[in-house]
Parts: C-alpha cells; structure tokens; sequence
C-alpha cells in the first residue's frame, strides 16, 4: 500500500506541474466522503500570475472549472478582488463573494498546494455561492439544509464541527470530571462518542451538548471531517490523533 500511495503522489504531482506549465494552474478535485463535503482548488494561480489560489465547495466538477476560469478572468482585470462586494457571472444569474481563507485552515484542504509551494507561503480565496434565494450562509434566511455545504474558511475557527453547537453528544461521567478524552467515535448513523476509555460502563454515559466538549478540549476541533464509521484515539492530549474505520458490532451480528 505505501508503495501504491507513492506512486499515485508521484502521478499526482506530475501532472501538477504539467498543468501549471500548460494552462498557468491545475485543479485538485477532493469528493465528498458522504459526511464532509467535496471541494476543489487551485495550484498555480500564486505562481503563474501572483494572483490567490481559490477554494469551493460543494458544486459539480464541471461548475467548479468553470468559477475557476471566471476568477482568473476577473483577477487579469482586478488582481484584488473586494471582498466586500458580490461579484456575477460565476454562477446562473446569482453573484458570489470571496473570502480570505485563514492560515489555520491551509493543512486541511490545500495539501498538494503544500507540496507544490514548500510550505504555505501563498494566499488562497474562498468562492462562497448563496442559495437559491440570493442569500449568503451568514446571513439570515439561508436554506438551512445547505448550512454545512460549504465550511467558511475565513472564521469558526475554536468550532470547527460540521454540526450545531447544541448538537446531543455522549461523553462519560469520568471525563466532566476532568479525565483527558482519548477516543471518539462517530457512528454510522452520525452519532458522537468522547470518552476517556474504549471499555466502559454504560452507567458511566453522559449526554451534553458538542460545545461543551469543544470548551473543555479545543483539541478534539481536530476530527472534525472524521467520517461516518470511524473512531480515532490518541495516548495523551496532544499526542497524534489514530484514525481507523470500523463495523458497528449489531451490524456484525446480523
């Protein structure tokens, strides 16, 4: 497996620079996982014409391109885009807005960028699309449906879940009373776990809501895109998160 992942970032990475060479930036495609959701972006547009690498979400790979194109156009004519205005012609007959993705927010979703720049010395924009009422995701009336379709890079930096901050978790009684979280779990049906121990008794189970977790462990911020069926642990806070996917033991059984 290693050698096949090897190769695969070696074709990958080929191509990278065949396409920056050729057409002044390349598009790495992401799909969804069926949890998170798919996203593309730019490598290139930093080096070829100084101008940001972009980010979207959660739109068709030929509609993705397309934005992409549009940008670059508008940037040959306004390299700094106002961030404080809509911008048309990206999509149908709806404007988008472009937002300055933060730092903290580079490892997840520009890897290849990483590799292809030495580090993260390069400015990215997000394009943010409204619904189909016109309306942005911060503001009031947005289809709630879509809320976590696109994640906005530029904030929500200490809750990063893709998840209501009220949202029902299970945690145990040992870990309100201050016991390091070790294990998560997040099940096929979109239930979270965070406990201090993978064995344990079910009169120890607590619910409280998501914040909660997140306020006494920022730390755990870092599983937010752990997919359906996986769990992951750690041996001590601020150690290496081990992710595996896993069978729900009922499911076993039948």
């Amino acid at each position: 497996m290693p050698q096949e992942h090897a190769a695969h970032d070696a074709a990958a990475e080929q191509r990278i620079t065949s396409d920056v060479a050729k057409y002044g930036f390349h598009v790495v495609i992401t799909p969804s996982d069926g949890y998170s959701p798919g996203f593309a972006y730019t490598i290139g547009l930093f080096k070829t014409y100084g101008y940001p690498e972009l980010i979207c979400f959660s739109l068709s790979q030929d509609l993705l391109q397309s934005m992409f194109w549009t940008a670059k156009e508008l940037f040959d004519k306004q390299p700094q885009p106002d961030l404080a205005i809509g911008y048309p012609d990206f999509i149908g007959d709806f404007d988008v807005r472009f937002l300055r993705v933060a730092k903290v927010n580079y490892g997840d979703y520009f890897g290849y960028g990483h590799w292809f720049y030495k580090g993260w010395d390069f400015p990215a924009l997000q394009i943010v699309w409204p619904d189909k009422q016109a309306i942005f995701p911060w503001e009031e009336g947005f289809t709630a449906s879509w809320k976590f379709g696109q994640p906005l890079l530029d904030r929500n930096h200490d809750f990063r879940f893709r998840e209501e901050h009220g949202l029902s978790v299970y945690t145990m009684r040992q870990v309100l009373d201050g016991q390091p979280i070790l294990h998560v779990v997040h099940d096929a049906d979109g239930n979270w776990q965070f406990l201090s121990c993978p064995d344990y008794d079910a009169d120890d189970l607590r619910m409280v809501a998501l914040i909660e977790i997140v306020a006494q462990d920022p730390t755990v911020n870092e599983l937010f895109q752990l997919n359906y069926g996986w769990r992951a642990s750690r041996t001590a806070v601020g150690e290496k998160w081990q992710e595996e996917e896993f069978e729900d033991e009922e499911d076993d059984a039948e």
